[in-house]
Formats: structure tokens, sequence, C-alpha cells
């Protein structure tokens, strides 16, 4: 059996947030020759399952990786199979430190979007321009703790116009979140914050081992920075070539389509 990984936004999804024709053909025939799928993304599990739905994403031996490999869910037996989370004290220290930075940063619930309340303007874009994808409901609170029953899986920082100052707060955050947190753009605008532990790659041996496939047998696309270690982990690595530099370089293999014309097509059907 063979287990294709792939990232939803820039890759398994248009711009506009759909799947072309070709590329759920394609799905539809790697299912039935008995493949098993895994969309692996940073979004929030329940915004996974919001873009599984309203797309109709529904394939038997069908896998959930949210939070950049911080969680990952069987969807055949509705069930969370891993999660790993960061510690509610970090969350807070983390956002205390964006704050002071004039960055805006929110964290996960299982049901919500987490964030303090937005101080100004540039916050509110940033929020807005989030949630322009991820429909996610939101919590604004003084008390980010009292909404975290247990350690969240990630947090994101968000800045639309100076990605030098979100280098600055990057830079400024490493020392601080130590070994045990991995800091990655999954875009230029977006900073992931979570487990080190976690990882996209890390998702791949271990969605590998719980099916007792061999990771030679994985195959594994994406299009940025938080979708190397992905591209790395599987026996074939993906880019898209609407992929960044770093994603490219990366990769075994480049897509001849961006996303927006099937480029996964071609290799959804070369491992049925």
């Amino acid at each position: 059996m063979r287990l294709f990984f792939t990232d939803l936004d820039g890759t398994l999804l248009t711009d506009d947030k759909r799947i072309g024709e070709r590329t759920r053909q394609a799905l539809t025939d790697f299912s039935e020759a008995g493949g098993a799928f895994a969309v692996s993304t940073g979004r929030a599990l329940e915004s996974a399952m919001a873009v599984q739905k309203q797309l109709g994403l529904f394939y038997p031996r069908m896998y959930l990786i949210a939070y950049n490999g911080a969680q990952i869910y069987d969807c055949d037996r509705k069930e969370t199979i891993y999660r790993s989370g960061i510690p509610v004290e970090q969350v807070l220290r983390f956002s205390g430190l964006a704050a002071a930075h004039g960055i805006h940063l929110h964290t996960y619930n299982d049901d919500a979007i987490v964030s303090p309340p937005l101080r100004d303007e540039a916050d509110r874009e940033c929020m807005d321009f989030y949630r322009r994808a991820i429909k996610s409901p939101l919590i604004l609170t003084d008390d980010l703790a009292a909404h975290l029953p247990q350690p969240p899986c990630k947090c994101i920082a968000i800045e639309l116009h100076d990605r030098e100052k979100l280098e600055r707060f990057r830079q400024a955050l490493a020392p601080v979140a130590g070994d045990g947190i991995t800091l990655l753009y999954s875009n230029p605008y977006y900073l992931e914050i979570f487990p080190a532990e976690a990882g996209k790659g890390s998702a791949v041996t271990r969605l590998c081992e719980y099916l007792n496939i061999p990771v030679a047998d994985a195959v594994a696309a994406g299009d940025e920075e938080n979708d190397i270690s992905m591209i790395r982990a599987a026996g074939l690595g993906i880019a898209m070539c609407n992929g960044s530099p770093s994603a490219i370089a990366a990769a075994d293999a480049v897509t001849g389509k961006d996303n927006n014309h099937d480029g996964l097509a071609d290799f959804l059907d070369r491992a049925r």
C-alpha cells in the first residue's frame, strides 16, 4: 500500500481553496487502488475538518495531520492517534514577547482560535487576513490560560507588511522557546511555533509506523518551509513548482504545473 501526504494551501488546493477536477479524479483513483491518503497542514484540526467537509474529501484510509504534525487524526476510526502540545506557561511567555514586539500572536483550543484582545488596526488586519481562509470561531480574551484546558498544539505569529519585524521577533523568541520548540515560516507572513517533537516530517514517520508501511513507500508533496521536513522524510518528496525556493531545493521531484492547474494529479496517478 502507498501512502500519499499532501499539504493543503498552495499544494492540494487552488488559490481560491478548491480542488481541480483532474486532481479530484486522481485522488479517487488512488484511493480505489488501495492507497492511503493524509492531508498534512499547519491548520488546526477543526479547520482541516471544515475543508474536508466543504470539499467532500472523504476517502477510506484517510488521515488528517494538523498543526504541522502536532496532531494526527484517523478519519476511519474518528480518533486522534497522536497529539503534542506547548505548555500553557510557555504560550503566555510567547504572547507577552509578541506584544512587546508589536506582533500579533494567537493559539488554539480544540474548538476555536484563542487570541489576546486585538490592540489596534494592525492586529485586526492580521486576524481578518488569517480568517479569510480559516473560518474557525474566535475567542478574544485577556486570560488565555482560562481557554486552554490542555497544552495547545501550536501558536502562530503574523505580520503582514514587515518581514524584518517578524524576523526580529523570531530571533528574540528563539532563546525563550529553547530546543523544545520549532520556529519556521509557512509563508512570508506566518511564523509557526510548535513542539520540536512534532513537525510534518515526524508525522510521516509516525503514520508509516502506525500503518506498518515502509517510509520508502510514502510520497509527500508541499510548497513551503514547513513542508520541507515532510518532503525530506518521505521516500519520494515532491515540491510544487509554485513553491518556495527552499522547498524546491529539498525535493526529489518538482511538479510541472502549479496548484491552480492540477499539479499533483500526475504524481497521484503514478503512486497508484
